[in-house]
């Protein structure tokens, strides 16, 4: 069988064909959204399987989309085994969906992805501000269309975030960094916390690039297990384990999940380099963190 995950760019077009593909590859997957961007596009979601919930949301920001190729390609993976009644990464994938719901949301900022493989006239009623902000390099964009940073617009440690990017000279819709005017005031984000008030998911794992590092806590409601499990999925990644600084510290979805859900999240850095990360670099990134995926479904 063809592969339908290839080392390649996906727009959002390819995206939904790819999604698509799947979905009719295998009865058993079902794709859906959990909301629209600013610009009006689908924030396209994958579920299978049943039993306890485990959430992958990848490419948070513009300059990320191949982390969102891992996670599907990933999907793909563990449907085929499943199918052909195989093991993934050593595990039995029928087993594994058959005590566990996998929810997959391979674009949370589907508008920052098109600015960035395809420039500003993708963005919309947005397109001049985004023009204005890029100065010329569209491919480096991590914000949505509205220039706000995803992952600095979640409502943790928010205030001390703001002060902090003021500090850094940020006051304002910028091509990343800036967390917004208020937490949850993006509908990409407003999205996902709606996706996760309303599934109780026992693992939540974001993925971004890169530094090949996981971090796993932020404050006082990091739940105990959450160490011990990082310590395995670095074990099986090779990846290390390390904490957030400066302008990275708060505003995070990870951040936002331990500290107002009190559960296990983890922000996974994936390959090595300068963003945009090549799509070559696909099937080498993948290969390595395979078996730490399979473990984050099963743990």
């Amino acid at each position: 069988m063809e592969q339908i995950i290839k080392s390649v760019d996906l727009d959002y077009n390819a995206l939904a064909d790819c999604t698509q593909k799947l979905c009719d590859t295998y009865s058993f997957l079902s794709a859906g959204s959990i909301g629209k961007s600013a610009v009006g596009r689908d924030i396209i979601s994958l579920s299978l399987g049943s039993g306890r919930a485990v959430l992958f949301a990848a490419a948070f920001h513009g300059c990320e989309s191949i982390t969102g190729s891992v996670v599907l390609r990933f999907v793909e993976r563990l449907c085929r085994a499943a199918s052909d009644g195989r093991d993934i990464a050593g595990f039995d994938a029928r087993q594994i969906l058959r005590t566990r719901q996998l929810v997959v949301i391979p674009r949370v900022n589907p508008d920052g992805c098109e600015i960035a493989l395809h420039g500003a006239d993708t963005a919309g009623a947005f397109a001049d501000k985004v023009r204005r902000i890029a100065g010329g390099y569209p491919e480096r964009w991590d914000a949505n269309a509205r220039g706000v940073d995803i992952n600095h617009n979640f409502d943790a440690g928010w205030q001390r975030l703001r002060k902090l990017e003021q500090d850094a000279g940020i006051h304002g819709p910028s091509a990343r960094r800036y967390g917004g005017m208020r937490p949850h005031s993006e509908p990409e984000t407003a999205a996902l916390v709606t996706l996760c008030e309303q599934i109780s998911f026992g693992i939540s794992a974001a993925f971004h690039s890169q530094g090949e590092v996981i971090y796993w806590s932020y404050g006082a409601n990091t739940p105990p297990r959450s160490r011990r499990l990082a310590n395995l999925f670095a074990a099986s990644s090779g990846y290390a384990l390390e904490q957030p600084s400066g302008l990275a510290s708060h505003g995070g979805f990870k951040d936002w999940v331990i500290d107002k859900l009190h559960r296990p999240a983890f922000t996974v850095e994936l390959g090595r380099g300068t963003n945009p990360l090549p799509a070559a670099q696909l099937d080498s990134i993948y290969d390595r963190v395979e078996e730490m995926l399979a473990l984050m479904c099963i743990l």
